[in-house]
């Protein structure tokens, strides 16, 4: 048994220190993407896991192949053509002053790819995991319909779905994610929600989109965990990451997760983040092994949240961290992490 994710790589080059994009006369360069940081955390885990997409057969290409392939993630179905790798600028906020994104993804080989690339029926076999997020089908339609290829081998062979909403308004419009996401919400047991992603993605209300008070929303969420699965029955369990973000650096988080009619919540972390960006896919990938490891639901929520405020404790987008890293933070006595 594997987990696949498919999704985008792309070259992420950061702004030194908290410079602005416009201030900045160099960059720093790494790799990230949604799916590939869920396949190296799970590689990390020490789980089996392969990464799918498309990248330019150059040496870019080549390199952001290495970065996952570095921590042990399979590449094996990694498609090699097209004419670049896509980017995106991370320029880091401070206090007040959020962070910002800028993609540079238009064109990408990832972007361009054909239905024909993914041999869905070689990659994937019968109590395999299948994993992606709402960013996926956002880069293209041709990408879209290689993704819902996948979703319907999965339906045949009974493999399971995993999916992050993960909606980015910077890629497609609410109305465009809404139409999509619920056409493929029919394919999906495990459904992964966080603050506007229910709204965006499913025109579910959850959240009222101040992130100073997420946590204090915790009822209307819940009532939107439960919405997601009386509209889409085939969906088995709903987790989701609560936040009270009071700076860009400062806040509190913690997880909740509804299966079998039951909701299980983690503790209140207290955190003081270093970076961040790739606590969502943190989260995600920590809750996928606590799926396929056995963990019981409130052991699976709890190690999830402490591997995504662990995130925020790691520069570029990969959670390099073990199970026992995780578990140090999940077992201590303490739950502020700002010191």
């Amino acid at each position: 048994m594997k987990v696949v994710t498919f999704g985008e790589i792309m070259l992420r080059l950061k702004t030194p220190e908290n410079l602005r994009i416009m201030q900045s006369d160099g960059f720093e360069a790494s790799y990230g993407g949604a799916e590939a940081n869920v396949a190296v955390s799970l590689a990390m885990f020490e789980d089996k896991c392969a990464f799918v997409s498309k990248v330019p057969n150059n040496p870019v290409g080549m390199s952001a192949l290495s970065a996952v392939r570095h921590y042990g993630v399979n590449t094996d179905y990694l498609v090699r053509g097209g004419e670049r790798l896509g980017i995106y600028f991370f320029e880091k906020g401070s206090n007040i002053r959020s962070t910002n994104v800028v993609y540079d993804r238009a064109y990408s080989a990832f972007s361009q790819s054909d239905v024909e690339d993914y041999k869905w029926e070689d990659i994937l076999e019968p109590g395999d995991i299948f994993y992606f997020s709402g960013v996926t089908p956002a880069a293209s339609d041709s990408v879209c319909q290689s993704l819902k290829n996948a979703l319907k081998y999965c339906k045949e062979k009974d493999i399971q779905v995993v999916c992050d909403l993960n909606y980015r308004g910077k890629m497609w419009s609410k109305e465009q994610a809404q139409v999509v996401m619920r056409d493929l919400m029919q394919y999906v047991d495990v459904c992964i929600a966080n603050d506007e992603d229910f709204e965006a993605t499913l025109g579910i209300h959850a959240f009222d989109g101040d992130l100073s008070t997420g946590i204090d929303q915790i009822d209307t969420y819940k009532e939107g965990m439960l919405e997601i699965t009386r509209q889409f029955p085939n969906v088995k369990s709903v987790t989701s990451v609560l936040r009270n973000i009071r700076t860009v650096e400062d806040g509190e988080w913690m997880g909740i997760y509804y299966v079998d009619g039951t909701f299980y919540e983690s503790p209140i972390h207290t955190v003081h983040s270093l970076e961040a960006v790739g606590a969502g896919d943190a989260y995600g990938a920590a809750f996928v092994h606590g799926l396929i490891n056995g963990f019981d639901p409130q052991k699976t929520v709890d190690f999830a949240i402490s591997a995504s405020v662990l995130k925020l404790m790691i520069q570029h987008d990969f959670n390099v961290v073990t199970e026992d890293d995780v578990f140090k933070i999940m077992n201590s006595k303490s739950t502020n992490l700002s010191r």
